[in-house]
């Protein structure tokens, strides 16, 4: 089974580190454009269904 599975219990879900380490240092995000406002809401919504979901699926 474990040769199957890619063998020595790898850890399949972490990223490799030369991929991690490509990340820019910082965003140049204007938080004063209306654009950038109603993506954060949209993002805050979606969140806040999942949440409710999520608390409705534990009791």
């Amino acid at each position: 089974i474990n040769k199957k599975m890619g063998g020595g219990g790898a850890c399949l879900h972490k990223k490799p580190k030369s991929i991690k380490n490509n990340l820019p240092q910082d965003f140049d995000i204007d938080m004063e454009n209306p654009e950038t406002e109603r993506a954060a809401v949209a993002i805050q919504s979606q969140f806040r269904k999942f949440q409710k979901k999520k608390q409705g699926a534990k009791s």
